[in-house]
C-alpha cells in the first residue's frame, strides 16, 4: 500500500506567475479594446464628415446589393509587426520602509520603438538605458509594485524617464501619469514581474 503524500499549498512564485497572467491578459484585452475604439470612433469622425455635406441635398439611396461592405480602419498600422528590443533581466531591491523586510523585484522588460533604425540605435544606449530603469526601480517599495495598477504606473514613469532621457521635453505639469510623451520609445513592456 503506497503512502499518501500531503498536497502542499501553492508557492508564492506560483501565485505570482498566476497573478502576472493574470494582469497580461487583462492589458492585452484592455489594448484590444483601445484599438477598436479608436477604430470605431474614427470610423465616426469619418462617417460625420461627410454626412454633414450630404444633409442638405436629398439622400441617395442604393439597393442593398450595391452596398459597401463596412472597413475597419486602426490606429495601428497593422501591416508592418511591432519591433520590440529585449532587455537583460532586471534584480533590483527595493527600498524597505522602516521595520520592514527587504524585498526584491525581478523584471524582464521589453521595449517597442517605431522602427528597426531606432531599435538598433538603442543598443549603443543601453547602459545608460538600463541605469535610469534601475533608478525608477530601486526608488520603488513593495506597497508601489503590489497592488493591480502599480505595473501600469512603474511603465508610464519608465517610458517618460526614457523618453526625457532621449530629448522628448516633460510634459506639463498636471499632464497624468498615463499619458506618456511621444518618442522614440512607444511602449515598456513587463513580460515578467516578480516581487519577493
Amino acid at each position: 500500500m503506497a503512502a499518501e503524500t500531503p498536497v502542499s499549498a501553492p508557492t508564492p512564485a506560483k501565485r505570482s506567475s498566476k497573478l502576472l497572467l493574470i494582469i497580461l491578459l487583462v492589458a492585452v484585452l484592455i489594448l484590444i479594446l483601445t484599438v477598436i475604439g479608436v477604430g470605431a470612433l474614427l470610423m465616426m469622425k469619418k462617417g460625420a464628415g461627410g454626412n454633414a455635406a450630404a444633409s442638405h441635398e436629398a439622400p441617395a439611396v442604393s439597393p442593398p446589393s450595391a452596398a459597401p461592405a463596412p472597413t475597419f480602419t486602426s490606429a495601428v498600422d497593422l501591416s508592418k509587426p511591432p519591433i520590440f528590443v529585449q532587455l537583460d533581466p532586471f534584480t533590483v531591491n527595493l527600498r524597505a520602509r522602516e521595520n520592514e523586510d527587504n524585498h526584491y523585484l525581478q523584471t524582464d522588460i521589453s521595449l517597442r520603438v517605431s522602427d528597426q533604425k531606432t531599435a538598433e540605435a538603442l543598443k549603443g544606449w543601453m547602459p545608460e538605458i538600463r541605469n535610469r530603469i534601475n533608478l525608477i526601480l530601486t526608488s520603488k517599495t513593495l506597497q508601489d509594485v503590489q497592488d493591480d495598477m502599480s505595473h501600469e504606473t512603474v511603465q508610464n514613469e519608465i517610458l517618460r524617464g526614457l523618453n526625457t532621457m532621449f530629448g522628448v521635453p516633460h510634459p506639463p505639469p498636471g499632464t497624468p501619469e498615463t499619458q506618456a510623451p511621444l518618442g522614440p520609445v512607444q511602449g515598456v513592456l513587463f513580460i515578467s514581474f516578480i516581487v519577493q
